[in-house]
């Protein structure tokens, strides 16, 4: 019996050690998550105090150690209110002490890396006095797998996964537009194909500008209501959505229902006030490299830039009521695309940047908006692709990997979707042909014939 015993040990310590190094996941879950939850909750008053994350005793609390003659209270760590496990590590709600502040917790989050054992400690406030810090157990970036149920909503949709565990959400009514950077090979089409994929299965009208001849968007034609290929096609594509954002406005200013019986929540002054029998089905442009719009070399070239740039910056300044989003990728955005590049740039909300070539494409995605987030961003290694350094104008900022998704899933998850794509009216003349593969190369035009 005792040699059983000690064969089953040796075998369950090896499963952990092979899962260990094979499979981190499941590792955590059959084992990491028990031994580091205790390791937790042992250290937690010495780590506390080595982190300089304690008050001494209140005075009330020594005056009545030294009438009872008791020993001098120790220092107070911050009470645990709870501690919950997840898929990829624990979840620590703290109740600061009088006196701490979420700032100091923040600031020893490397020391409680180490000292807790775990491979990442992040913190975020929830409320005054209320810290909560997400623990992960492994790289949850090396081999991204996204959870199964995520709370994905209208115009929300799940593309990316944080490195404390998180899901990273692209949210267009909370952040109408977003610009995402990336040197070749960073990953950046993978991220564009995950957001085209989640969006392919909601109400929403895809726009695409792919002036790589199409080679990104033209095998997703399926599911979106116009596409361009070329910059004199963007331009009149860009005009017509000019036409249909002048539109919508023109019927949410005939239903705001402005009367002084009408309570002021109630007044429309978005398409999402609408009713929803009303109410424009939302457009999002997806621009594949915006470099390729900005750059001429004729004076008829330039004429046709200006125009595309003033486009643009109309959309992101007044899109958002009329339900029309921009997700604007390129490999550098800064000033020396010319005038009104950097207006452009201060309307698009969400920054994303993969792995960049110099600092100063870091500076173009976050020198304005969180300057802690630039040296992130640089540092990101060649050998991992698709890892990205997320942030928004609140000022702060997270690492991401999207799952990596081939064309050919895109394609079958486009076509699948193919019967939500809307016709609206302006973009009729954009919208791609769909038929059989043609013989010989087709370039993308007005009626141009898309396969996938």
């Amino acid at each position: 019996m005792t040699g059983f015993m000690v064969a089953l040990l040796l075998l369950v310590v090896a499963s952990a050690v092979i899962l260990r190094w094979r499979r981190p996941a499941w590792y955590w879950v059959s084992f990491g998550v028990t031994f580091a939850a205790l390791r937790v909750l042992v250290r937690y008053a010495s780590v506390m105090e080595a982190c300089g994350l304690t008050v001494p005793p209140s005075r009330w609390r020594l005056s009545l150690a030294r009438m009872t003659n008791r020993p001098v209270p120790e220092p107070r760590a911050p009470r645990i209110m709870r501690l919950r496990p997840t898929r990829t590590g624990l979840v620590l709600r703290l109740k600061l002490r009088p006196g701490q502040d979420a700032f100091d917790v923040s600031a020893a989050a490397d020391r409680l890396r180490h000292s807790f054992g775990m491979y990442g400690v992040t913190s975020r406030e929830l409320r005054s006095s209320v810290v909560e810090l997400r623990m992960t157990g492994y790289d949850v970036l090396q081999r991204v797998k996204m959870p199964a149920t995520t709370d994905s909503r209208p115009m929300r949709i799940p593309v990316a996964l944080r490195e404390d565990g998180a899901v990273h959400y692209r949210d267009y009514r909370a952040v109408p537009h977003g610009l995402t950077l990336g040197a070749t090979e960073s990953g950046k089409s993978v991220y564009q194909r995950n957001l085209v994929a989640g969006l392919a299965a909601q109400n929403v009208a895809l726009v695409g500008i792919d002036c790589k001849q199409g080679v990104e968007l033209f095998p997703l034609a399926r599911r979106f209501s116009a596409l361009a290929d070329n910059p004199d096609t963007a331009l009149e594509l860009l005009d017509a959505l000019v036409s249909h954002m002048e539109t919508v406005y023109e019927l949410i200013r005939a239903e705001q229902r402005i009367s002084v019986g009408v309570p002021d929540a109630e007044i429309a002054a978005d398409i999402w006030d609408l009713r929803e029998d009303l109410r424009p089905v939302p457009v999002v442009v997806l621009v594949d490299e915006v470099a390729e719009l900005a750059l001429y070399a004729s004076k008829d070239e330039e004429k046709r830039r200006d125009r595309i740039i003033t486009d643009l910056v109309r959309l992101a300044q007044l899109g958002r009521a009329a339900g029309i989003y921009l997700e604007i990728c390129g490999q550098r955005f800064g000033s020396e695309l010319g005038k009104g590049i950097t207006m452009l740039r201060a309307q698009l909300t969400g920054r994303t940047a993969h792995r960049v070539n110099d600092e100063s494409s870091a500076n173009m995605a976050f020198g304005d908006i969180a300057p802690d987030a630039v040296l992130a961003a640089i540092q990101i290694p060649t050998e991992t692709p698709g890892i990205a350094v997320t942030g928004d104008s609140s000022g702060g900022w997270a690492r991401i990997r999207a799952p990596h998704t081939s064309l050919r899933e895109a394609v079958n998850i486009c076509n699948r979707h193919a019967d939500r794509t809307p016709d609206l009216p302006e973009l009729a003349p954009f919208r791609p042909v769909v038929g059989p593969l043609p013989s010989a190369h087709v370039p993308l035009s007005k009626a141009a014939t898309a396969t996938a």
